[in-house]
């Protein structure tokens, strides 16, 4: 198992390219590995026969670890199969192999007799034959077994897709941090009248988001707020120098959280050119470990699709995430008058074993300061 980045420490093997017993050439891709939501295809380092595949699509191994084992030019395959032993698991086929025929349906009646006023009937009402069980003589399928089916149609089946690479990765990951960690979310609501005035001006400077003020403001805020900069592991908890925010990014089967690496030391616009280089990047699948691994605190936005406040749920071992709702002009009051203004939800998730509520609220106070100057 290769490690791809400094904070690698284990990768999931999402598909076998090669069967035990494949010719392969050095270079030839082998197996899939998925790490921080990130997939890489691994080479053969070697060419050879398969001799070996350790461990089945979905497991997690650490690296270094042996996965697999080439038998060279002048090896037996056989011979060096069995001294690792047999895997845990039967390892599927992989892609493009050929499947197994499907069993036959039951109570298949496609080739039965069906009497005329049936087959009218069935056509009438849309009914396939093939699903009728006939009652008549021979299973003849009758007048009589059209009408139950209409009065009692056969649903279609449900379809049943299994979690794998990312969207697996994103469910193991929830869990994990709903099972190990005491999140606690506080809400409050945000006039960024200002801040929308404030973008429309720069935007007319250089391209930027409302994610990226977020980024700004959060950064500055964490500052004074070290203990939200933090992660937790065990009974330890460290707070960090480096004031790292990891962005969300909606891709077509989950998130990916792309790092801006001491975000507290970089202008606005800096910011926004790295954050916009790290999207597209995620999109295209091209960004590397170290870039969606290491950050100390997350932002998440939600408010693109025309979301006020929702629960995030933490990224261990990250004690804070802050989600971002949409920016709607309502009713307000301002100046001791009730004029329109432009309003945002904010909704910070803790880890309450780490952060109580207090420190939270200031931190998030600091960031509404931080977005109304």
């Amino acid at each position: 198992m290769p490690k791809f980045g400094l904070t690698m420490q284990e990768g999931t093997i999402q598909q076998w390219f090669k069967s035990e017993g494949d010719r392969i050439e050095k270079g030839e891709p082998l197996f899939e590995v998925e790490t921080e939501k990130v997939l890489y295809e691994v080479e053969a380092p070697a060419s050879g026969c398969v001799a070996k595949l350790l461990f089945a699509p979905e497991a997690s191994v650490p690296c270094a670890t042996v996965v697999a084992v080439i038998a060279i030019e002048g090896e037996d395959a056989m011979t060096v199969a069995a001294a690792y032993g047999s895997t845990s698991q039967p390892i599927p086929a992989p892609p493009g192999a050929p499947a197994a025929a499907p069993a036959p349906a039951r109570h298949d009646t496609s080739g039965a007799p069906v009497t005329p006023a049936a087959r009218k009937l069935a056509k009438d009402n849309g009914i396939d034959l093939t699903t009728v069980r006939g009652t008549g003589p021979g299973g003849r399928v009758t007048r009589e077994d059209v009408e139950a089916a209409i009065a009692h149609p056969v649903s279609a089946p449900a379809t049943s897709t299994r979690l794998r690479g990312i969207r697996k990765s994103i469910a193991d990951r929830m869990m994990r941090s709903l099972q190990s960690t005491a999140q606690l979310t506080i809400c409050t609501e945000c006039d960024v009248t200002a801040l929308v005035a404030r973008r429309e001006r720069l935007a007319a400077e250089f391209p930027l988001t409302y994610s990226d003020l977020l980024v700004e403001a959060v950064a500055q805020a964490l500052r004074a707020h070290p203990r939200l900069n933090a992660t937790a592991s065990g009974d330890a908890v460290e707070e960090h120098r480096s004031i790292d925010v990891a962005v969300a990014v909606a891709l077509e089967d989950g998130l990916i959280a792309p790092v801006i690496r001491s975000a507290h030391t970089k202008s606005l616009q800096a910011i926004a050119a790295e954050s916009r280089q790290l999207a597209e990047r995620a999109r295209r699948g091209t960004l590397a470990v170290d870039e969606v691994s290491g950050g100390t605190f997350t932002i998440t936005n939600l408010g693109m699709y025309g979301i006020d406040s929702f629960t995030p749920i933490l990224h261990p071992p990250q004690v804070a995430i802050l989600g971002i709702g949409r920016i709607i002009e309502k009713p307000a009051v301002y100046a001791g008058q009730i004029v329109p203004r432009a309003m945002m939800t904010l909704s910070l998730t803790i880890d309450h074993r780490i952060v109580d509520g207090a420190p939270a609220a200031l931190f998030l106070r600091q960031v509404v300061a931080n977005l109304q100057t």
